[in-house]
């Protein structure tokens, strides 16, 4: 029997959406159609650019529509502490609510590697990364802020991990010399090569997919950007680190099949432009297949050698955040909407340490949505964000 998934505004077929039935993944054809086989159960369908759906495969009808909604997340970041506090959450949820926007991406393995919500995974208590609970009970979290219509991001830190590169030293990054390596933040890293340490992240990845997150977002996906010579489980060449994360992504949303989430990467924003895997295993065409969603982290801070005709990032943030996106959409052939950027909402730190106010977050919104992205995320590591900035976010 052939079904088709359609966008729910337009009854148009939904071309290369992914279908879960039984652990199977079916793909639609450029008319959204799906041959599905005779087991029973629920279909499990998504497509970026919409919100997913979920249906009793049944009752269904030959030639059935299954429709998707349309749905482009405008979000803002809460870091585990932010979540945490009432006042930092409070008045970020109150900005969401008041600016019209409709996604909040929260830690839950946050950038020191710390779990902040009662795990049941073992290692997590063993190696201290339970050192502090901001957040009770993980389903509760996610009930609240669905009740308010918003659409949760659940982001993880994956290989930057001190409490279990410092818990399990068998598991750390470590330098030519043997010592652990640290880098400029004196964090640890943990071996992307080593089992364990992926199997961890993503036993983590599949509480918060049970919690009922919408998505999964993996940061720093990567291998460290530090000194030429470390030791890993294995030679660190860049086709062994390609194979790593691309290994690494598909064992994740292999895992996550059951629980009908998105899975999205953040990637360097350079990785739009670079040819090769900058380093820390991060190449476009190995990414793609792997995620839903690519979101390149496109602050003009961060690009410190400027792209092409456009020397002074943070004078230019529509071009940094436009270009970036539109180069590797060609690179990828693509559609758009398998992209949603990170956008900065905080001083700059590399060049004139400017402000990052409305005009410079509004260019950088206008960049996205010209682009064609879906949607958007602002970064602020201290969860305090402009509600002046905000009021330039395109309407609903």
């Amino acid at each position: 029997m052939t079904v088709r998934v359609v966008d729910a505004a337009t009854g148009r077929g939904i071309a290369d959406a992914t279908v879960v039935l039984g652990g199977s993944v079916l793909s639609a054809d450029e008319a959204g159609r799906v041959r599905l086989d005779d087991r029973p159960g629920r279909l499990f369908v998504r497509a970026p650019g919409y919100r997913a759906g979920a249906f009793a495969a049944d009752p269904l009808s030959p030639d059935q529509a299954l429709p998707l909604v349309p749905f482009a997340p405008r979000a803002l970041y809460l870091s585990s502490y932010g979540v945490g506090s009432a006042t930092l959450r409070g008045a970020v949820l109150a900005l969401i609510r008041d600016a019209g926007l409709n996604a909040v991406v929260v830690d839950v393995k946050g950038d020191r590697g710390l779990v902040p919500y009662p795990s049941a995974i073992p290692l997590a208590g063993a190696i201290g990364a339970r050192a502090m609970t901001t957040i009770p009970d993980l389903a509760a979290l996610v009930a609240m802020l669905h009740g308010r219509g918003l659409y949760a991001i659940a982001r993880i830190v994956v290989f930057r991990d001190l409490p279990l590169a410092s818990g399990r030293p068998d598991l750390a990054v470590r330098r030519a010399d043997g010592a652990p390596l640290r880098d400029r933040e004196g964090m640890a890293w943990t071996d992307p090569f080593q089992p364990a340490v992926r199997a961890y992240n993503i036993d983590i990845a599949v509480e918060a997919a049970r919690a009922g997150f919408d998505e999964i977002q993996l940061d720093y996906v990567r291998f460290p950007d530090g000194p030429a010579q470390l030791r890993f489980l294995v030679p660190a060449t860049q086709a062994s680190r390609l194979a790593a994360i691309a290994g690494f992504l598909a064992e994740a949303r292999g895992r996550l099949l059951p629980y009908n989430v998105y899975l999205a990467a953040d990637i360097f924003g350079y990785v739009c432009w670079n040819l090769d895997d900058t380093g820390i295993g991060q190449r476009l065409a190995e990414l793609a297949p792997h995620v839903d969603y690519l979101s390149p982290m496109l602050y003009p801070s961060g690009f410190l050698f400027g792209i092409p005709g456009y020397r002074d990032p943070v004078g230019h943030p529509y071009d940094i955040v436009y270009r970036s996106l539109e180069m590797a959409r060609r690179r990828l052939g693509i559609s758009p909407l398998r992209f949603r950027p990170w956008l900065q909402a905080f001083r700059d730190y590399a060049f004139d340490r400017r402000v990052f106010g409305p005009a410079e977050i509004a260019a950088q919104i206008r960049g996205a949505t010209d682009f064609g992205s879906d949607g958007w995320m602002l970064w602020n590591p201290r969860n305090v964000y402009d509600a002046a900035a905000l009021g330039h976010a395109p309407p609903s």
